[in-house]
């Protein structure tokens, strides 16, 4: 009698398990996990409040607008002054927090992504570790975040966003400069490069994510970034809170057309 119960128990739960997830497709709706990789800027910097403000949350916001997009929760790894060399498996530390964040999220069932913002940092002449990171470096330290993720979690992508314009006199704590400048335009070929060589080794697991921002901030500086004062006068370098608005809005774009992509 209990082995009868217990199974159709059972039954009942398996069959209440395959209706959620038809009504899930029928909706066309798709769950996101998503873990914001990146430095000051992703975590929201000089915001009043970067819980509400920071770039994550605004991209987040909107991806739950979207009439594709199921629920939504994120993870805000963005650490001020980090550099890719400080997100690398082999140097312990942030990544095993990286790890834990995408372990922590409890619907399973939904979409793992990971998108990585990073650069600023690199790009520096001196401060922040590993700076100057020469473009080939870039590349190759993505590439060994990347491959650590995406063999230890199956299931999910990977998204490079590019990185963001700055003031070429910024110098603050760490030293940029136009030198700074324009090696962080030197990183975008790049990130470029390889998302197409990953598309031989893992198929539509990794993309080129927003590719506009860049281009914006350059024209919206004094608007949508912070005044900051430096070693060479007042500079540009965080979004304020427009900004911050403005970028999240980006990377939700972005992370949108690829989940798009996914679901055709």
């Amino acid at each position: 009698m209990n082995l009868k119960k217990n199974f159709g128990l059972l039954f009942l739960a398996v069959i209440a398990s395959l209706t959620s997830v038809s009504t899930s497709f029928a909706q066309g709706k798709r769950d996101l996990n998503i873990v914001f990789i990146g430095n000051s800027i992703t975590y929201g910097a000089g915001l009043s409040d970067p819980g509400s403000e920071a770039p994550p949350v605004i991209a987040a916001a909107y991806l739950r607008q979207q009439s594709n997009i199921g629920k939504v929760e994120i993870a805000n790894q963005g650490h001020s002054g980090y550099t890719t060399v400080d997100f690398l498996p082999s140097t312990g530390g942030v990544f095993k927090d990286v790890e834990k964040a995408a372990n922590s999220f409890a619907n399973k069932q939904a979409l793992l992504i990971f998108s990585v913002k990073l650069g600023t940092n690199d790009s520096a002449i001196e401060g922040p570790r590993g700076a100057p990171v020469f473009p080939e470096n870039y590349y190759q330290n993505l590439k060994a975040i990347a491959d650590s993720l995406l063999k230890e979690f199956p299931g999910s992508i990977v998204i490079f966003q590019h990185p963001v314009w700055y003031s070429p006199n910024t110098y603050n704590g760490a030293k940029y400069l136009a030198e700074g400048l324009m090696r962080l335009q030197k990183y975008m070929p790049e990130i470029d490069l390889l998302v197409q060589d990953y598309a031989s080794t893992y198929p539509k697991r990794v993309f080129v994510g927003d590719t506009k921002a860049f281009d914006y901030f350059k024209k919206h500086a004094e608007s949508d970034l912070q005044p900051e004062q430096g070693h060479q006068g007042v500079f540009y370098l965080h979004p304020n809170k427009q900004g911050a608005a403005a970028l999240g809005n980006f990377w939700g774009e972005a992370i949108n057309k690829i989940v798009k992509k996914l679901n055709k």
